[in-house]
């Protein structure tokens, strides 16, 4: 991870749209990618190689790499990688299978692994490994570019939020939306790296984000690195910063959302918009359209993950050795339960700030904002030209999935 160094950020690290710090990054030989394995973080940074789809599945279910959009561009290499060892429809089949059943909320895992199946499925078997690659590598493009425009509307949101305050703007995110949960900028991140880049005052209250810890883990990791100033807050704080006035706005992430605007986001979301509700703080969803899944009516209608209980009973940290270690929180025979996500009703959101601008969080907003173009039109192609290159010419081609 070495993005160019430039006068403002004399460590290199800062996110910027000509070199964005990337989670994951394609082996030299396209042998495979490369991870960051975030369960390492924030005491110490390892890149790990997963060469096949099995490595990948894993490293999604066992949250190595986690964050909706990176996820599903990490699926979709998972499935390129399954094709170059096996193309047959049975193999695009069972991988596809494989890969989708590790993380049933994350619409964008879904998302993914169908387009590549499209690009992948109409050509002949000795295409399909490289046809399915270029769509991976599509996906994972059109994400940064998805991310960088989120970030450029949300900073309007920051600007207008700075002109009508002295001081710094003072942001509440939960759990991690930045780089290391995407393919480059971060969702709800990427409009304070570029206020920060801009010179605009703004500092994050970050919560700790219970039972992972992914704000204080990840998203303090990644600020600090940048530089932006932010402070770690445990997660019930965060009424009562807002009920003394000290929150502007609330800027999360999300995992899906549903075709009336009701948004899923990992668990305590719901308690953060409830509390900006009532106290007049605004409440806005970064949301890249490839979380967008309309065959959802409502929220209710989205599968909501329950991972293991020992999440919640025990916690990892480093002791005054250095050593990083588990320990156990609660009483010996006390039961963990572990929902991994909530549902924010679409009541509670001010607006979903989007690659194509802030759209209201309803069904009518989202039906116009889909028909200027279908969510994963971008790299996307149709099966000739997918197939096309690797022999020459455009191919025979296949019948439908």
């Amino acid at each position: 991870m070495t993005p160019t160094k430039h006068a403002a950020d004399p460590a290199g690290l800062l996110p910027r749209q000509e070199a964005v710090p990337r989670p994951l990054r394609v082996l030299p030989d396209g042998a495979g990618i490369e991870i960051i394995d975030q369960r390492q973080l924030p005491h110490r940074l390892a890149w790990v190689a997963l060469h096949d789809a099995e490595a990948v599945a894993a490293a999604i279910g066992e949250m190595w790499l986690r964050g909706a959009p990176l996820i599903g561009a990490a699926a979709a290499f998972g499935l390129a990688l399954a094709l170059r060892r096996d193309a047959s429809d049975a193999s695009l089949e069972a991988a596809s299978a494989r890969l989708a059943a590790t993380r049933p909320t994350a619409v964008n895992l879904a998302w993914a692994l169908q387009r590549v199946r499209r690009a992948a499925w109409p050509c002949l078997p000795a295409q399909r490994a490289a046809a399915a690659w270029r769509e991976a590598l599509a996906i994972a493009e059109a994400d940064v570019a998805a991310n960088a425009a989120i970030g450029e509307h949300g900073l309007v949101l920051l600007r207008e939020m700075a002109s009508r305050r002295e001081g710094p703007v003072r942001v509440l995110t939960h759990c991690n939306a930045g780089w290391l949960a995407t393919v480059g900028w971060g969702t709800a991140t990427a409009p304070i790296y570029m206020a920060h880049a801009a010179g605009l005052p703004i500092t994050v209250w970050v919560d700790e984000t219970r039972p992972r810890n992914q704000g204080a883990s990840l998203t303090a990791w990644e600020l600090g690195r940048a530089g932006v100033p932010h402070r770690v807050v445990a997660d019930n704080a965060g009424g009562h910063l807002m009920r003394r006035g000290e929150v502007d706005l609330v800027i999360v992430g999300c995992d899906c959302v549903a075709a009336n605007g009701d948004v899923c986001n990992k668990i305590g979301t719901y308690l953060k918009a409830l509390a900006a509700h009532d106290n007049g703080v605004p409440f806005y969803v970064a949301m890249p359209l490839s979380t967008l899944d309309l065959s959802l009516p409502h929220g209710d209608a989205i599968p909501i993950e329950e991972r293991g209980e020992r999440e919640v009973t025990h916690i990892a940290g480093r002791n005054a050795a250095g050593e990083v270690v588990e320990v156990c929180l609660v009483p010996e025979g006390s039961r963990g339960a572990n929902p991994a996500f909530d549902v924010t009703p679409a009541r509670l959101v001010s607006g979903l700030v989007t690659e194509r601008g802030v759209v209201a969080a309803d069904g009518e907003a989202l039906r116009r904002l889909v028909s200027a173009g279908a969510p994963d039109a971008a790299g996307s192609s149709d099966g000739a030209s997918r197939c096309a290159g690797d022999h020459g010419g455009a191919p025979e081609q296949r019948g439908p999935a």
